[in-house]
């Protein structure tokens, strides 16, 4: 591999501040909005809070767009003859490894209570770290996301 350097300025250091949003293909949409939606409680954005070059392909079904509470957004693009290459979803499949979102701690087990009421597959047991502690579950297309907290 050729790493390629350039004489040129690079952005300064802290001037990227945060993620403005992760861009997910899924498979089946209507599953994709129930888990993000309804299991993971996100806020759907709809009518004037769908960003104005989204309203078209939101009104077709092809996208769905969720705002977390710090602004953050997450993006769902209906790709239906998307599969992974293995229907097992433990073996990784793109180059993102999971999706992770922070959780007051004391909705932790909660959290995990609604995943395994919901069905939804959970890859082990929750663990403890000494950043905190964690889940790890699949949404409907098989994609890795942790529910985590301090």
């Amino acid at each position: 591999m050729t790493i390629v350097t350039s004489q040129s300025q690079s952005i300064p250091a802290g001037a990227l501040c945060r993620l403005h949003h992760i861009a997910l293909n899924v498979a089946n949409m209507p599953a994709s909005r129930h888990f993000y939606g309804t299991i993971l409680g996100l806020h759907e954005l709809t009518g004037s809070e769908i960003p104005s070059s989204l309203v078209e392909l939101v009104k077709q079904g092809r996208v769905t767009n969720f705002r977390l509470p710090d602004g953050m957004i997450l993006d769902l693009f209906a790709e239906p003859d998307l599969s992974p290459p293995s229907p097992d979803p433990t073996l990784q499949f793109t180059r993102a490894n999971h999706l992770a979102f922070d959780i007051a701690p004391d909705l932790f087990e909660l959290a995990v209570r609604v995943l395994r009421d919901n069905d939804v597959p959970i890859e082990g047991e929750p663990v403890t770290r000494s950043t905190g502690k964690g889940i790890y579950c699949y949404d409907p297309d098989g994609f890795m996301v942790e529910i985590r907290c301090d």
